[in-house]
């Protein structure tokens, strides 16, 4: 972990209420998809974690969305302003028993740190599918950003207006993988691990309270015992996770 003194550079909105917010500074603490950084917003006591979306030399693309008070002032935040940001937070996604072709399943805001994920599997000569799920049309965001890596992307709604009708779990079944990664609600995950075949590895959405292991305050049940969240995890492989 590092606390760092970031720069932003862009805040755009990419929904009614998801936006895209790319920091610039010393990000060396960030090294693998999966992981998540801590906002500082001023007025507020605790911080907000927030995944990695994707990272470059120098900065890092942070997708949100508003549901409180504190993502509410992200969303206001403009390019020039600086924030305080704890980085290189949690573990992150492996690609060491990925196969040949892993399959990606995201739902709303667990979709984020699946691109950098993605990304990485493409560069290592990988030929990952992605599953992105939403409740209706107008939540859906960075279809386009997965379909420029080259790869199959299947979008479902739960209403039906775009794409596949029901869960991203019903895009299932007519996927051939030899892995999976999926990140979203923790009745997304229940849902994808009944679906699921082999193997695979889960990243968790947690409340937190300090976000680096102090508090104990996102605790879970695994086989090898009670884990952090925010420390052994977000990220969990499937044989380790009790339901």
């Amino acid at each position: 972990m590092e606390q760092r003194i970031l720069t932003v550079e862009k805040n755009e909105r990419l929904t009614a209420d998801v936006f895209r917010l790319v920091l610039r500074g010393d990000v060396g603490a960030v090294r693998t998809p999966g992981q998540f950084v801590n906002v500082r917003i001023d007025g507020l006591f605790l911080r907000r974690p927030i995944s990695v979306c994707d990272k470059g030399d120098d900065t890092i693309t942070l997708v949100f969305k508003v549901v409180g008070e504190g993502t509410a002032k992200m969303a206001e935040i403009a390019p020039g302003e600086q924030i305080d940001v704890l980085t290189g937070l949690g573990n992150g996604y492996s690609t060491e028993n990925s196969g040949v072709s892993p399959l990606l399943i995201g739902g709303g805001v667990g979709i984020p740190p699946l691109f950098w994920l993605c990304r990485t599997l493409v560069a290592e000569g990988r030929r990952p599918s992605v599953i992105l799920g939403f409740n209706t049309v107008d939540e859906v965001f960075m279809e386009d950003d997965f379909i420029s890596l080259g790869v199959p992307v299947t979008v479902t709604t739960v209403d039906g207006s775009r794409g596949v009708r029901g869960f991203a779990t019903d895009a299932m079944a007519d996927t051939d993988y030899t892995y999976f990664y999926t990140c979203g609600p923790l009745p997304m995950l229940r849902a994808v691990d009944r679906a699921a075949h082999g193997g695979g590895e889960f990243s968790f959405e947690e409340r937190m309270g300090c976000g680096f292991g102090a508090c104990m305050g996102c605790t879970h049940k695994t086989k090898k015992g009670y884990v952090r969240i925010c420390r052994e995890g977000p990220v969990l492989r499937r044989e380790d996770v009790i339901w």
